[in-house]
């Protein structure tokens, strides 16, 4: 098996966090992103951009294998 990259890494760990944070929304209604920076918009903005490109990065790693 190949050595992780610390990239590997960070995006593994954003898509967990994304999830949870899905898993969240959809049994609770409580979405921890804007629950925990809700007042800047714009911040909450860039963390669900970043998970997103985590995911496309996740898709590019696993096409390598």
């Amino acid at each position: 098996m190949a050595k992780m990259k610390t990239l590997d890494w960070i995006a593994i760990t954003l898509l967990i966090v994304g999830g949870i944070n899905w898993g969240l929304v959809g049994l609770f209604d409580f979405n921890l992103v804007t629950f925990l920076f809700g007042k800047w918009d714009m911040f909450v903005k860039i963390i669900y951009t970043i998970v997103g490109l985590s995911g496309l990065y996740s898709i590019y790693t696993l096409s390598k294998l």
